[in-house]
Formats: structure tokens, C-alpha cells, sequence
């Protein structure tokens, strides 16, 4: 039977995979997103890491692993923080979520980073994601208990460059999710939930000059959230967090001195177990063998170790290799700059209507003055009444120092 907190779970999650996932289901399989015979969303615990923290990728349907970097490629691709050219810089991000439903849930994003010298950069961020205050009962009419669940993330990121066209970076982790205190009733005792992971990152750039116009190509590659699995019960029920691969692409050119665009690309997969396909009883609910286990009809037991599950997540569909290109989730963005001063950006995210569904348009605009920034964004679903609809993102960016002669240390520096 599913508990208070994987419930909880479920309802967070349900800004995370579009809202025809939940139409269908029983009890103990809310929306089907368990396992069923069409959809298989892939839910995890923790799903605020995957959340854009910041407006401009937020504007251009949620991609940032190629796109020139800034104080938040922290989250997008650590590696691209060895390619500012400014001295120190950092950023502050604020995003009310799911506010059509709740209207005290938000996320909130610091990030910072520091050019060690002309081919290292250190970084670090925090996520604090706040999901307003929630009433606990073990009946409908029982005495509640007022709880305010949060979620933490804090990140440190050493980034390199190779060379003057190719960087990698590394992040390590530390995520904490409170959703429900140490809450004890007649059947549960939860507890709040704590995991460390690590992100790997890669980062390519190189100029072109096509047509007399000056453009340049960015790719990336990330795999993020890399961590143990997190429990809020006890060791036997745990649960994979948000682990993602991501391949990314952004071309730039100049329409002419003053206007340059943008196009941006990023393709992503959650490295995480796909749910299988189980063997139901006449109401809809889940069977079971003689020993209480659930009947898997295809696909493999979810309930695997961490690398296990992590590398058979690029295989492990029940529907085959078709099944798992439904699991890569489109953005695609596109940025206009005015004189590297004003910005008006676009885009558009896709997920497989079997793995969650979300849809949306994306919008916004930005402004830069010397060592200031401010960005903005506006998010569109496709489907009516959907929970993210007209989800609004701030930013605000601070640079410092110019990135020009400083001379590269050595290592008795």
C-alpha cells in the first residue's frame, strides 16, 4: 500500500510529468505512475534537481548544457564555468512553482563562481526548494500536524580547460529533502531523507566564420546526480534520485555588429529505471505471488542497485528500444541579443505523451548593463489547465573583473 510520503511524492512530482499521466489509476497506483500497460512516466525522489533554476534557459524551453556560460551552467554544465571571461560573478534565481495550485511553493537558486586563473574556475550553488506548508492526518477527521517541507541542495564544481576549445568539469553534491519531519503514525515512521552525488561534465567551443559573419559552435555533455539512493522509511525502500544524461548544441552568429541569435539544442534521459510492466488484479491494484512480491508481466524489477540501474536504464524498457527514444525529452531555444545589451529569447519543451507529457512554450526577455544582469521568463503548456501554466522565473546576474591578462598559475603558486 503506498505510504504518506511516497504520496507526497507523487504530488510534488506532479509538476514534473504533465497532468494526463494522473488521469488514470487506483489507489495504490496513483495516475499509473507505477507502472501500467500504456504509460510509464519515470518518477524519482528529489525531482526539484531537475527543475531550471534561472530564467534564461527557462525562456528557451529549458536548455542550457551548450549555451555561452554564466554563473548558473553550475546547474546546466559545470565545465563551461572555466570559459568566463570575468573574474567572479554570481547569480540569484527565484521561481513561485505550480503557483495556478499552490500559492506558497517555490524555488530558490544562489550560484557563484571564481576564474582561479585563465583555465580553472571554481563554483558553488544552492538549492532551496520550499514546498509550502502541508497538514498531515491519519484520518479525514483526525488532529492534524502542520509540517513545512523543504528540499536543499549544495554544490561545489572545479571546472578545467584542456585547451582553448575543450573543458571538463566535475561537481560533487549534498541534497537533503525534509517532507515530512520525523513524522511517526500507527502505521508509519518516516524520517527526512539525505543522498551525495557527483556530476561529470564536458564542454566544447569553437569560432567559425561562415559567410564573413562570425559565429561559433558550442557542444556539451553532462551526466548529473549520480548519487545513492535516498529513503525516508527504512534501507529496504529506497528510491533512485534524480539522475540525468544530457547531450547538448548551440550555435551563435552575428546578423550583423549589432544583433547576433542563437539557436540551442539539448536532448536529455533520466538515468533511472524504467517502470515495468506488472500483472493487475480485476480492480486495477497490483497482484502478488505467494510471497507477496508483485508479478512483473515485462521489463525488469526496478528495485536494482545504484550502477545496475543507472547503466540498464539505456536498455530496460519493456517496449525496447522504441520505448526508450519516448524517454529523451526535447528543448529546443532560441536567443536574440540587441549590442549584447537586450535579449529576447524563445522556446520549446518536449516530453512523450507515455513518459509525462509536458508540453510547453517558453518566453522571456533580458537586459545587461556593465556588471549587471536581469532575466525573465514566462511559461506556456500546451495543455489547458495544466499545474505549470504561467510559471514565472527571475533572475539576477552580478560580473566582476575582466578576464584578459591574468597569467595562468603554476603549481608552486
Amino acid at each position: 500500500m503506498i505510504n504518506y510520503v511516497k504520496l507526497l511524492l507523487c504530488f510534488v512530482a506532479v509538476g514534473l510529468i504533465g497532468t494526463e499521466s494522473y488521469s488514470q489509476g487506483s489507489v495504490s497506483n496513483p495516475g499509473g505512475l507505477l507502472g501500467g500497460a500504456d504509460n510509464r512516466p519515470i518518477t524519482t525522489a528529489v525531482p526539484f534537481l531537475g527543475i531550471a533554476p534561472d530564467a534564461r534557459s527557462g525562456a528557451m524551453g529549458d536548455v542550457g548544457i551548450a549555451l555561452s556560460p554564466d554563473a548558473n551552467s553550475i546547474h546546466w554544465n559545470g565545465s563551461k564555468l572555466a570559459f568566463m571571461d570575468t573574474e567572479v560573478g554570481f547569480s540569484v534565481n527565484y521561481t513561485p512553482w505550480l503557483s495556478k495550485i499552490i500559492n506558497d511553493m517555490s524555488l530558490s537558486y544562489l550560484s557563484g563562481y571564481y576564474k582561479l586563473d585563465k583555465t580553472q574556475a571554481v563554483g558553488v550553488s544552492l538549492r532551496y526548494f520550499d514546498l509550502g506548508s502541508i497538514t498531515f492526518r491519519e484520518t479525514a477527521n483526525g488532529a492534524g500536524t502542520t509540517f513545512n517541507p523543504r528540499e536543499v541542495a549544495i554544490d561545489a564544481t572545479y571546472s578545467r580547460k584542456l585547451s582553448d576549445k575543450l573543458g571538463v568539469g566535475v561537481a560533487g553534491r549534498y541534497v537533503s529533502s525534509n517532507l515530512t519531519g520525523n513524522f511517526t503514525s500507527s502505521t508509519i515512521e518516516a524520517r527526512p531523507g539525505n543522498s551525495i552525488a557527483v556530476d561529470f561534465s564536458m564542454f566544447y567551443k569553437t569560432d567559425l566564420l561562415l559567410s564573413g559573419k562570425n559565429s561559433n559552435l558550442g557542444l556539451g555533455a553532462t551526466i548529473t546526480n549520480i548519487g545513492r539512493k535516498i529513503t525516508y522509511l527504512n534501507e529496504e525502500d529506497q528510491d533512485f534520485i534524480h539522475a540525468k544524461f544530457g547531450l547538448g548544441g548551440a550555435f551563435t552568429t552575428d546578423l550583423d555588429p549589432y544583433n547576433t541569435i542563437t539557436f540551442a539544442l539539448d536532448l536529455t534521459k533520466l538515468l533511472v529505471p524504467t517502470p515495468p510492466i506488472y500483472q493487475l488484479r480485476e480492480d486495477g491494484t497490483r497482484d502478488v505471488d505467494p510471497n507477496g512480491d508483485f508479478i512483473l508481466v515485462d521489463g525488469l524489477d526496478p528495485d536494482r542497485p545504484l550502477l545496475n540501474g543507472t547503466f540498464s536504464s539505456f536498455g530496460d524498457a519493456p517496449g525496447g528500444f522504441s520505448e526508450e527514444l519516448q524517454e529523451v525529452m526535447i528543448s529546443i531555444g532560441l536567443e536574440y541579443w540587441y549590442n549584447n545589451t537586450f535579449a529576447a529569447r524563445l522556446g520549446y519543451f518536449n516530453e512523450h505523451e507515455q513518459k509525462g507529457n509536458r508540453k510547453y512554450f517558453t518566453a522571456g526577455l533580458g537586459f545587461r548593463y556593465q556588471v549587471f544582469g536581469i532575466d525573465f521568463a514566462y511559461l506556456v503548456p500546451t495543455q489547458q489547465n495544466h499545474p505549470l501554466a504561467e510559471t514565472l522565473r527571475f533572475s539576477l546576474l552580478f560580473n566582476f573583473g575582466e578576464e584578459n591578462d591574468r597569467p595562468e598559475r603554476t603549481i608552486s603558486e
